[in-house]
């Protein structure tokens, strides 16, 4: 199992080194292939470990060396397949190979074909790096490896300069949160004198529990910054920037998702810091509220779906504040089946649409691309809770852990959250399928489905996206609940009541009667007259609030670059140009005055050296008398 593990982490960065190299001497199909077959063997792996883990209680282990040995600390550069990692590890590639796949078809005319294969390889080796660590120094690597991939795919299209500002700005915003989570890695390594996970989570009662409060609070300053939570999340909607597969990849599979990982492999920490908990769930609720809110007044079919994930990262963030770390998991995996297919639809539309984002310019693409509607269609179900869909189990787990782990103010808050869930979507899904077309006649002319390498993907992503729920059955309908039972060994869930079948027969049916009312509302404010109804009409405060982010990019921007900005103007003319310069110039004007000097020496005058000469004589004889 140990070369299984390795050959699953390496055969990415296999399909990395080709792509990059290979890419020239290939056809895009076959370059795309390979590439995308290197992710399905990876996965083919993860399954094989998986079955073995599921016959075994034995995790996987493999060290490599003995990476930094001196008195005091002790780290080995190892990776472990356990419960956990296992299961990111199936996420990460089988959705990574179904956006290859798409990739191939969406990115077949573009010029940077190798180098975006090359780099969504290197993305996938980096995140199953972050989840298969062993220690938190090597899950570091992995977080900066994604870090570094999501800046060169976000600005992929790099000539275009708001594209390479947003890829900065999504590197220097996780760069504050890397800060908080490397500093949190230092503290465990004073410690515990290592940083691997084993012998930490088994020796936590070393250190005091205000430590460990420090610690995990520093843990989740990096896991917000990851996983775009409030005050660190502005970067994931301008992410947008890249390439839809990108899109894709960070919001479904991988980097999104490392904040939430990281909490949940904490959890044995997390656990005993019930302030840092707090903390947890207050973020989670204030970016799951705020982002949903946001996303109502959105018009960009990508942008929509970006703040939908910021405000699904914060169900999750409750979930894992509350204690309930596979709940959150569980969301996870449902979300990464539905947010994939959300995204990779989108991308369909967009192609159909030869490049146009804007929903005001769509409708009535239903009958024009009928795959990719009833996929989009069934993406929206599942993730506003449709019963039985998956992300009615996932997400109605999250609402009832939080009534009994946190009480009615969380709950009826991600509950008004989930109603604005359905809203913003159903907005979505109605102005860009139904109705009348609205674009220009040279769109109406260009509009086609995708092709089968596009519309395949999206035919899986929607079945896993109908039964993924059934990986977290509620009480209701099972006894056997499959993640809590596969996690229950590697994170440390806090006890909590479990819902009454009452609860759940109640918030079913009232899940089916506000989704009624929610699509019937929607049908008809989003119908075929909806732009020219609306264009030009003034708006209300609260409107323009939400279509300008809450001025969130603009109030940062006032109070924290433009002021970063002018002290760094300020040390420019004042240190660099007055003392610095200043120095330099002055050692230069020394060796100018100096050489200047010499050269009057070197006048070549016979006499005069003749003279030197016998003037270092007699200063050679006179020095030795005195001395």
């Amino acid at each position: 199992m140990e070369k299984i593990l390795i050959t699953a982490l390496l055969l990415p960065i296999v399909g990395f080194l080709f792509s990059g190299i290979a890419g020239k001497f290939l056809s895009k199909t076959a370059l795309g292939t390979i590439s995308s077959l290197t992710i399905l063997g990876s996965f083919i792996c993860s399954v094989a470990i998986f079955n073995f883990l599921s016959s075994s209680n034995n995790e996987v282990t493999v060290n490599l060396f003995n990476w930094i040995k001196s008195d005091d600390i002790n780290i080995n550069f190892s990776f472990v397949a356990d419960n956990l990692s296992i299961w990111m590890m199936m996420i990460i590639t089988g959705v990574g190979f179904l956006i290859h796949i798409y990739s191939i078809g969406y990115m077949h005319s573009d010029s940077g074909f190798a180098k975006f294969f090359s780099y969504l390889n290197l993305f996938v080796f980096m995140m199953l790096v972050l989840v298969a660590g062993a220690n938190y120094v090597v899950l570091f690597i992995g977080w900066e490896g994604v870090g570094l991939c999501s800046y060169l795919l976000i600005g992929f299209w790099y000539k275009n300069n708001e594209y390479g500002y947003a890829a900065r700005k999504a590197f220097v915003m996780n760069r504050i949160g890397d800060l908080g989570f490397l500093i949190g890695i230092f503290m465990l390594i004073n410690q515990y004198g290592t940083a691997d996970f084993n012998y930490i989570f088994s020796n936590k009662t070393q250190i005091s529990e205000s430590t460990i409060e420090i610690i995990c609070i520093l843990l989740l300053v990096g896991a917000v910054g990851k996983s775009a939570q409030i005050p660190l999340f502005t970067w994931l909607p301008d992410a947008m920037a890249g390439p839809t597969p990108v899109s894709a990849l960070i919001h479904a599979a991988t980097m999104v998702t490392a904040g939430i990982y990281l909490i949940a492999r904490s959890s044995s920490l997390f656990v005993i810091a019930e302030f840092a908990s707090a903390i947890v769930v207050i973020v989670g609720l204030a970016t799951a509220f705020i982002a949903a809110m946001i996303a109502l007044k959105q018009n960009d079919i990508k942008k929509v779906l970006a703040y939908s994930t910021v405000s699904q990262l914060g169900y999750m963030f409750v979930a894992l504040g509350v204690g309930a770390y596979s709940t959150a998991i569980f969301h996870v995996t449902t979300h990464a089946f539905f947010k994939a297919l959300l995204f990779l639809g989108s991308g369909s539309v967009i192609h159909a649409m030869g490049g146009q984002q804007d929903i005001r310019l769509m409708g009535g693409l239903l009958k024009k691309i009928k795959i990719t509607n009833i996929t989009f269609l069934l993406g929206t179900l599942a993730i506003t809770g449709v019963p039985l869909l998956s992300g009615f189990f996932s997400k109605d787990e999250i609402l009832a852990k939080s009534y009994y782990g946190s009480g009615i103010l969380v709950f009826s808050i991600l509950t008004l959250t989930s109603v604005i869930t359905a809203i913003y979507m159903f907005r979505l899904y109605f102005m860009t399928f139904t109705g009348s077309f609205r674009g220009t006649e040279n769109e109406k002319n260009h509009l086609h489905e995708s092709p089968a390498n596009m519309t395949i993907p999206l035919i899986i992503l929607a079945v896993l996206a109908c039964i993924g729920g059934l990986l977290g059955l509620s009480s209701l309908f099972s006894h056997h609940h499959y993640i809590d039972n596969w996690l229950k060994e590697v994170v440390s869930n806090k006890e909590i009541m479990h819902p009454t079948h009452l609860f759940e027969i109640i918030v079913l049916v009232v899940s089916i009667i506000v989704l009624a009312a929610v699509i019937l509302v929607c049908n008809k404010n989003y119908n075929k007259n909806y732009y020219t109804k609306n264009n030009g009409k003034s708006e209300n405060i609260l409107s323009s609030l939400l279509k300008n982010k809450f001025y969130f990019d603009e109030i940062y921007d006032l109070l924290i670059v433009k002021p970063i900005i002018k002290l760094s103007e300020l040390l420019y003319s004042f240190i660099d140009t007055n003392i610095i310069d200043k120095i330099v110039n002055f050692t230069g004007t020394i060796v100018s005055f100096s050489g200047n000097q010499m050269r009057k020496v070197l006048n070549g005058k016979l006499e005069y050296y003749l003279l030197l000469m016998v003037l270092s004589v007699v200063s050679f004889l006179i020095l030795i008398q005195i001395l």
